[in-house]
């Protein structure tokens, strides 16, 4: 509720027409309109009342908000066990018993006011930053908004705003608060650890048969079988109706004359460079290469190595400098250019390696070639494919009856549950998976459903072939998972005894290092720990175990690793060296002072529904959630 006050009291408005405008109205600018006599009213705050409709549309956008961060469309009886009615008759309640309040300090915002923060709203501007008339009709006709009702509601936030800042302005955490939480934060930990694992009480005898059906029976929830469904579907993607067998030899051979450069390796050449520091000392190197002198010799005379003069292997057109390709390109294999004038001076070139060009065969690439035609003119005639399958089963005929017609592959799947799995225990892969198996679970058998899109250009069609209730599985079918089960819990239990009976020794004074000796474990030292710290053995809870005992006091902790119990014993404890309200950081301090604001504008809301006589309509409220 405070945070939906304080988004109110702020950002509401920007946000709400980015994405969650219809939402925040619902809860926020709605609590002051009177639709009808009191039986349409699902609550009522002094003078101010919130009506039927005005509740169906908060919760509506509420349960949409819910089944988006969920991932799925929840249920009403969902949204009722996640609380989602009184959450937003809770809102509703603190909008009401604000405006009422504001209504009695007669708050109010001139024309002006409300025009400029109207214009000063971003969702409203145009290109050039400013507001745009066209823009805040269209945003408001996305949101099925009037933009009288937009004015009105954006009124009520304003004015509602006021409370909210005279009530929390300049509110900031005490200094005296900010360095409890420095040392909070700042203190380190030594701690010897011992991690314990399940090995110390195996093995773990089988169960006998009355344990095993006792746990089962005490357990048989969790090997219920879910409800599973049988899937029928049709994937439609320019692959699944390419058809290669189609596409001529002809139109191979012409795409592959089109497009020969793609199927063709340039020429490299391995490249030397010999620069020199004037034209005359590189043709004076040319004429003793002339006069039989090898080009390693010159390099050395130069005081230089060959792989100094190594300029690479490379196309021709790869070439940075193309007074350099040129002539390299047409050099024979070991001979030494005359002088070349570079982008780096005068210099001698040599090629050492040529690499002819080569064109891959058509009969290397003609089966890649009509694979991707068969692709394209599948993509080019997909819709028209869609629209056939579609006018077949308007025609009234099956989905089988569509596809075999159109050449389309029924795929099936005799079960499957909403998260993937099968009967057997294995896992299913379906295209568009966490979609298909949502709406599949939403629809039922020999229904024909919307398809579910894939990307861009593809399309899935499914019907549900068959329902399989949930149901309590039988011991005999579990067994083996029932007794695997039992082993694991009876191995904890008995770890956590052994664990509890060790901790004990310790804090009765018994030496570290003689328990874990005796049980030959490694003691290990952690020094510096804080309370944010990672560990390699303790997990988050296993660190505020560690931070939840006074010094020279013992504990247990689960272990990071599954199966491990770790026994611990802090040590040291150290208080930071400096403590004050600086050391605090700024995002740390600026929720603290949030936090404090949001108390406040809590007893705010509180004290004003003491004032402000608040009666809620069950009736009405059932009514609204009826429809």
């Amino acid at each position: 509720m405070l945070d939906t006050l304080r988004q109110a009291a702020t950002t509401w408005v920007a946000k709400l027409l980015l994405g969650l405008l219809i939402l925040s109205f619902a809860v926020w600018g709605i609590s002051g309109s009177i639709f009808g006599g009191p039986g349409n009213n699902v609550l009522t705050a002094g003078d101010t009342a919130v009506s039927i409709t005005d509740y169906r549309l908060a919760y509506d956008r509420q349960l949409n908000v819910m089944s988006r961060q969920f991932g799925t469309r929840l249920t009403r009886e969902q949204a009722t066990a996640l609380g989602i009615d009184q959450q937003v008759l809770s809102q509703l309640i603190a909008g009401a018993v604000l405006d009422e309040q504001a209504s009695q300090m007669q708050l109010g915002l001139s024309e002006d006011r409300l025009a400029q923060l109207t214009a000063e709203d971003p969702a409203f501007h145009g290109p050039d930053g400013r507001f745009d008339r066209q823009q805040f009709e269209y945003v408001l006709r996305q949101v099925g908004m009037r933009p009288e009702d937009y004015l009105r509601n954006r009124e009520k936030v304003a004015i509602r705003q006021q409370i909210v800042e005279a009530a929390t302005e300049g509110l900031r955490t005490p200094d005296a608060y900010l360095r409890a939480v420095a040392l909070y934060q700042g203190e380190d930990r030594t701690v010897e650890l011992m991690v314990i694992p399940r090995s110390i009480v195996e093995p773990i005898p089988e169960p006998t048969d009355a344990q095993v059906s006792a746990y089962f029976e005490a357990n048989k929830q969790r090997y219920a079988a879910p409800e599973y469904r049988g899937i029928a579907y049709i994937k439609l993607e320019p692959e699944d109706i390419a058809d290669e067998a189609a596409v001529l030899p002809e139109a191979v051979e012409a795409r592959y004359n089109d497009d020969i450069e793609r199927y063709t390796t340039a020429e490299t050449r391995r490249i030397e460079q010999l620069v020199f520091g004037s034209e005359d000392d590189a043709k004076a190197a040319l004429d003793k290469v002339r006069a039989g002198s090898s080009f390693e010799d010159i390099v050395a005379e130069q005081g230089r190595t060959m792989a100094d003069v190594l300029l690479g292997t490379f196309a021709e057109d790869r070439v940075a400098d193309a007074a350099i390709a040129d002539v390299a390109f047409n050099l024979s294999a070991g001979e030494v250019s005359d002088v070349v004038k570079g982008n780096f001076g005068h210099l001698l070139i040599r090629v050492t390696e040529v690499n002819p060009a080569n064109v891959q065969p058509l009969s290397e690439v003609s089966d890649k070639i009509r694979s991707e035609i068969a692709l394209e003119e599948a993509a080019n005639v997909l819709l028209d494919v869609y629209d056939s399958y579609e006018d077949a089963r308007a025609a009234g005929e099956t989905m089988q009856e569509a596809a075999g017609r159109l050449r389309l592959t029924v795929e099936t799947v005799e079960a499957v549950d909403s998260r993937g799995g099968t009967p057997d225990g294995g896992e299913v892969d379906l295209p568009e998976q966490s979609k298909l198996l949502s709406e599949v679970f939403e629809t039922d058998v020999s229904i024909e459903n919307s398809p579910i899109n894939i990307g861009a250009t593809g399309f899935l069609f499914y019907e549900v072939t068959d329902v399989i209730p949930a149901r309590d599985r039988a011991l005999d079918e579990v067994r083996d998972q029932v007794t695997a089960d039992w082993r694991d819990d009876e191995a904890a239990t008995q770890l956590a005894t052994r664990a509890e009976a060790l901790r004990k020794e310790l804090a009765d004074g018994r030496p570290f290092a003689e328990i874990a000796e005796e049980l030959e474990l490694e003691l290990k030292t952690r020094r510096g720990l804080k309370r944010d710290s990672e560990d390699l053995d303790l997990d988050r809870s296993g660190v505020a175990a560690v931070f939840g005992v006074a010094r020279g006091e013992t504990g247990l902790t689960r272990g990071a690793n599954d199966g491990t119990q770790i026994l611990f014993k802090v040590t040291e404890v150290f208080e930071p060296a400096s403590a004050g309200p600086d050391t605090v950081a700024a995002e740390t301090r600026q929720q603290l002072s949030q936090g404090l604001a949001d108390d406040l504008l809590d007893q705010l809301v509180a004290e004003l529904q003491a004032k402000y006589e608040v009666r809620v309509n069950q009736s009405a409220i059932n009514q609204a959630l009826s429809f």
